[in-house]
């Protein structure tokens, strides 16, 4: 896939809830700084922040808004809709810039206010 088809293809397994597609389009020494969760490295680590999506998460959604596309680089502006474990509504806005080798993402990284994702960090899961 080429760095314009692994973008598409991340928001729309995204969306879809669809977390191992997802994870197949990261390469195994996937590099991301994540906003909420930090310096991750390795598709295992990864792999294992899912099971905190799955559960933290009653809904996520994250729809494009513009996309800039100049080689393997992308940058994604973004407005997420979704909703904690309980269903408390969360409505944010950022971008995504992205880094992609023979058709996986390398590195990742997200940039947004955190304020919007209370509901989901400070909810007490079981």
């Amino acid at each position: 896939m080429n760095t314009n088809e692994v973008i598409n293809k991340y928001y729309d397994y995204v969306n879809a809830g669809d977390w191992n597609n997802w994870l197949n389009l990261f390469d195994d020494n996937i590099i991301m700084d994540e906003q909420l969760a930090g310096h991750l490295e390795s598709i295992e680590t990864l792999r294992g922040a899912v099971g905190g999506l799955e559960k933290g998460y009653s809904k996520f959604l994250m729809h494009p808004q513009q996309t800039v596309i100049e080689g393997n680089k992308a940058c994604v502006i973004w407005h997420c809709e979704a909703a904690n474990a309980s269903g408390v509504p969360i409505n944010a806005k950022g971008a995504n810039y992205f880094q992609v080798e023979n058709g996986k993402i390398t590195y990742m990284s997200n940039f947004h206010d955190t304020r919007p994702f209370d509901p989901f960090m400070n909810q007490k899961l079981n």
